[in-house]
């Protein structure tokens, strides 16, 4: 039974994750100035994989702890806003935007940490990863936001 809900968190992952493929980041992000620190673009889906996977496993164990009602509910607004900063920040080219949906993102992952552990502290510990790299992504945002200020500032009209 703990498959089946692994499972099911992993597709919930796997679906926010899918922004990235519909929502590339090309040839705008490739001109932005970025960081000497930005991570290498390999990097990126073997995180994101590895993470998913523990996100997914700290969910299942909470679903089966009969106490991780709250972290379930938290769980599930944190990863609606991992799936919407893919589009925000390269769909859309918003910058600010990203670091808005970014910063809600951090904070709703730390709460959500607290509220697992609370139900399973191993599915706490599962958590801590992701907190890690969301504060390397919440950083480097704001790195490209200060290096691009007219980018920042100035984001692409949406065209209809």
């Amino acid at each position: 039974m703990v498959w089946l809900y692994f499972v099911i968190f992993l597709a919930a992952c796997f679906g926010a994750g899918a922004t990235g493929a519909i929502f590339p980041p090309g040839p705008w992000y490739r001109s932005l100035s970025k960081p000497r620190w930005t991570p290498p673009d390999w990097l990126f889906p073997v995180a994101w994989t590895t993470l998913y996977i523990c996100m997914a496993a700290a969910g299942a164990r909470a679903a089966i702890s009969g106490q991780g009602t709250l972290a379930l509910a938290l769980w599930s607004v944190q990863i609606a806003l991992n799936g919407l900063w893919t589009p925000v920040f390269f769909g859309l080219q918003n910058i600010r935007g990203g670091m808005i949906v970014l910063s809600l993102l951090w904070l709703s992952v730390a709460i959500t940490m607290v509220a697992l552990w609370q139900a399973d502290w191993i599915a706490g510990l599962l958590f801590l990863p992701y907190l890690g790299w969301v504060t390397i992504a919440g950083a480097l945002n704001l790195s490209v936001m200060r290096l691009n200020p007219d980018a920042a500032a100035n984001p692409p009209k949406p065209q209809r």
